[in-house]
């Protein structure tokens, strides 16, 4: 696998691509860089890069919009893969399963080297010289609350005891100068960390490291078991250990490649008002609350720094390509350990990963003679029972003759396959995410509400040699038939 150890070198390599689109132009902060952003997210174009920003001209400083994003047809995973290090026309099975054979290696840890090479201390400042307001931290949507520095950046925390350290992604916004608003749901690691710091009446030191090399979002976006360290399973997918250097105020150790890390503590009792900010269900947000409070103790950056930025909203964001491959390999992988006969799993993108994608082995049935209702409700009780699938609400059981990476298949199968009536799988009061539009309060505060898998196979229900198949272009016409028409495609007038 190809490791791209920075931010920058992932930008060269998608610059190669034609994925990098430098605006050069002078572009505001405040809404038209987030706006720019989201306007690639709906055409899949190149991940903008800005490099002149309103009132930061003379800092250097840059940032670089839709880093996860979709790509062209030509190759739409590129992001996704090259920051995995897959090659760029990597399929997303392709991807799903190089996860999946990561997961079943020890881990790797990271590796420490000299400070004074380490690129993200190029620049320190520390106490009353920290300046949050320094960067060029975009006003994203129209209706925030404030500035998101934090969007796709690495929150780094470990317990007391030094015995769990946890990369996470969790959106910050900048509530002052030196101090942070931060998001962190009790039920998350981050927030079963600072719980153990609050338990001892402490705050929780924390570094969070923004513009780090492209696997680590992936990685901090994997729902691996309480206890695991995110960089150790990067290390297992690359057969290495990522570089890492002390911090300079807190005792963690952070990526020495690192565009720009704020250190500093999350206090156990104090808040600050948060919010409100669009998420990945893709609606506008109009909720603002009290949340914790990061005070910054000290900021390093490399000189010319690049913030990475997301403009969450409707699919296709990071949210969901982030969140939903590295969540899609490790049900893949639960499923497997369980013994079920499971071909791939990927989350529908363009779903809002509302939909979980579970395909079946076409030959499930020989393998486990049960009845298809039987089968989706053990994979309901895999899926719904880990961390996995806290953000899972709806499960779409399929055949492999399905490409579950096309939601135009996905579509035409759940549509066409399960049944009206009785092709549901319900699960009562499971632990769920709380930011479904549809969850009734009681549902969002409790983290508790109903799912569902669809039964959409349909082994069971005939005959092999009467099992419906689609009627589609390699599945209707002779091999010979085929050719000669792919063949003679652009004779016939098409481009």
């Amino acid at each position: 696998m190809a490791h791209l150890k920075s931010l920058r070198e992932f930008i060269d390599a998608l610059e190669a691509l034609g994925e990098i689109q430098r605006i050069d132009a002078e572009v505001n902060w405040e809404l038209e860089i987030g706006a720019i952003i989201r306007r690639s997210y709906d055409l899949r174009a190149p991940a903008p890069l800005f490099t002149n920003i309103t009132g930061y001209q003379d800092s250097g400083f840059g940032v670089l919009g839709a880093p996860g994003g979709l790509s062209g047809p030509t190759h739409s995973l590129a992001r996704i893969a090259l920051a995995l290090g897959l090659s760029a026309d990597a399929r997303g099975q392709d991807i799903v399963e190089a996860i999946v054979e990561a997961r079943r290696k020890p881990g790797i840890a990271p590796v420490q080297v000299p400070a004074e090479t380490a690129p993200c201390k190029q620049n320190i400042v520390r106490g009353d010289d920290v300046d949050l307001l320094a960067f060029p931290t975009p006003l994203i949507h129209g209706n925030d609350g404030g500035r998101y520095i934090q969007t796709y950046g690495m929150n780094i925390a470990k317990t007391p005891d030094g015995s769990w350290t946890n990369w996470s992604i969790n959106r910050m916004m900048i509530a002052s100068r030196n101090t942070l608003a931060c998001l962190i749901p009790g039920p998350q690691h981050l927030g079963i960390i600072r719980a153990k710091w609050a338990e001892q009446r402490k705050p929780m030191p924390i570094a969070l490291a923004l513009g780090v090399e492209p696997g680590l979002p992936f990685v901090g976006a994997m729902p691996l078991p309480e206890g695991a360290d995110e960089s150790h399973f990067l290390g297992a997918l690359f057969g290495e250990g990522i570089e890492v250097v002390p911090a300079e105020t807190v005792d963690l150790l952070v990526p020495a490649t690192a565009e720009i890390v704020i250190e500093g503590h999350i206090s156990f009792d104090e808040t600050v008002m948060e919010g409100p900010m669009n998420e990945y269900p893709g609606y506008n947000a109009l909720e603002a609350s009290e949340k914790p409070v990061f005070h910054v103790s000290a900021i390093t950056y490399r000189d010319g720094a690049i913030l990475p930025v997301v403009a969450a909203g409707p699919p296709v964001e990071e949210d969901h390509t982030a969140t939903g491959t590295m969540h899609a390999a490790e049900i893949l992988y639960q499923l497997r350990e369980a013994g079920l006969p499971v071909a791939s799993t990927w989350f529908s993108y363009e779903s809002a990963l509302h939909w979980l994608i579970v395909a079946a082995d076409s030959d499930w049935h020989a393998k486990l003679p049960v009845s298809s209702g039987d089968f989706a409700q053990r994979v309901g009780d895999v899926v719904f029972a880990g961390k996995a699938g806290f953000g899972v609400p709806k499960v779409l059981l399929v055949e492999d003759d399905v490409d579950i990476t096309d939601v135009n298949q996905i579509v035409w199968a759940f549509a066409t396959r399960a049944h009206p009536e009785h092709g549901e799988v319900h699960f009562p009061a499971e632990l769920t995410a709380a930011l479904s539009v549809y969850l009734s309060e009681v549902e969002q505060h409790s983290y508790r509400a109903g799912k569902v898998v669809y039964n959409c196979l349909l082994a069971d229900l005939f005959d092999e040699s009467q099992r419906p198949i689609k009627g589609s272009f390699e599945n209707g016409w002779p091999q010979e038939i085929q050719q000669r028409v792919l063949d003679r495609w652009q004779e016939y007038g098409y481009r």
